[in-house]
């Protein structure tokens, strides 16, 4: 055979694979779902709870029959809670054949990736990204409230149990997650019976010293103290409150979820603290105790909040993919506009709330839960 001949052979094969990756077959077809988070870094526990979660429900689907009859690949990505590498992070799945992205964890990581999933029309269900921007796009879907929700819940919830007359803030005005809440909570407090009598704001650059802040509480006498901030500072305020000697109530929202996890932290520090959050890994109906034992069997850790939202992720993009009669083998776009009709339809009984349906803004809707922190463990606040 000469040279010719031989080469055009070859190039035959390479178009011939080529078009076999690109063209699956239907009887060759799997969902790809990816998934992004910070798997490293400070916010490590949010990521990797999301990531071992989204796991474990892929696995019950695959074993119960997939979607549709089909298998689930997942994969996940580290984005060290840094938006560039999100979106590096990405592309990287996008290499890989991501069809549907459980992601991002954190909200600005979100955002910067939501404009590269509308750009490529593909699906996106951020189980905690809960910045309003992060649903702006009509791809973009949500499990975990949003940041608005949070403080106005937060609010109504301390102002309608009588939990204080006058309330303290500390959040960080450069966190679009704590400043998101910390407006909607001051917007609605005008409409409760306690006055914000102090607002203490501090910056990435500046979050490892509260003093300043506690000691304004101090001197007003706050009640309350509303902390709309993530774990690793409300376990540095609530050791800095401790030397100080402020004892008041402290109160925060989802971020909180994973204080109690974090190396080196008394936890008798948290006693009392109370947070509004879906989820409890101590609760004990039937979904929740299957799913915590799953998970400390599999990973001999507790999932958090932002698991749990991860894991109602896969099941509401499976419940949506199976309203449509959605397969792999369909398009990206295809496959993006049918969950987008999907999620519309659907209604589920996770693990954050039950009868969870959903906006065609990308909101849940479903009834929030306060938990209270008593002997190192989330009980129900009565």
């Amino acid at each position: 055979m000469n040279a010719k001949k031989m080469m055009a052979l070859a190039l035959t094969a390479a178009m011939t694979m080529s078009m076999g990756a690109a063209l699956v077959s239907a009887d060759d077809a799997v969902w790809k779902i990816g998934m992004i988070g910070p798997l490293t870094g400070p916010a490590a526990n949010y990521g990797t709870s999301v990531d071992k979660s989204a796991q474990i429900a892929v696995e019950e689907i695959n074993a119960a029959g997939g979607i549709n009859g089909y298998q689930i690949e997942y994969r996940g990505e580290d984005d060290e809670l840094d938006s560039e590498k999100s979106v590096n992070a990405y592309n990287t799945l996008k290499d890989w054949g991501m069809q549907i992205l459980d992601g991002c964890t954190t909200s600005g990581c979100s955002i910067a990736v939501s404009e590269k999933t509308k750009e490529d029309k593909l699906f996106q269900i951020t189980p905690s990204g809960s910045a309003d921007d992060c649903t702006k796009y009509d791809n973009v879907f949500r499990v975990c409230f949003s940041d608005p929700q949070q403080g106005i819940e937060s609010a109504k919830y301390i102002g309608e149990h009588g939990l204080a007359k006058t309330v303290g803030v500390i959040y960080d005005s450069s966190d679009v997650y704590s400043s998101g809440i910390e407006n909607a909570f001051k917007e609605e407090s005008a409409n409760q019976d306690f006055e914000i009598v102090v607002e203490e704001a501090f910056t990435a650059d500046s979050n490892s010293d509260f003093s300043s802040q506690l000691q304004k509480m101090v001197d007003a006498n706050v009640d309350l103290v509303f902390l709309p901030i993530y774990y690793t500072q409300a376990g540095t305020i609530l050791t800095q409150a401790f030397t100080m000697g402020l004892d008041t109530t402290f109160f925060g929202c989802d971020g909180f979820d994973g204080m109690l996890e974090m190396d080196n932290f008394q936890k008798e520090l948290a006693e009392g603290v109370m947070l509004l959050t879906p989820f409890s890994a101590s609760a004990t109906d039937e979904k929740t105790v299957a799913f915590v034992k799953a998970f400390q069997d599999a990973f001999d850790m507790l999932p958090n909040q932002f698991g749990a939202d991860s894991y109602d992720a896969i099941y509401a993009i499976k419940a949506a993919a199976e309203k449509q009669n959605l397969t792999p083998d369909m398009s990206i776009e295809e496959i993006c506009e049918g969950l987008k009709a999907g999620m519309v339809e659907i209604s589920i009984d996770g693990l954050t709330g039950t009868n969870m349906t959903w906006s065609a803004e990308g909101n849940p809707s479903k009834e929030p839960n306060v938990y209270v922190i008593k002997d190192g463990a989330y009980s129900v606040a009565e």
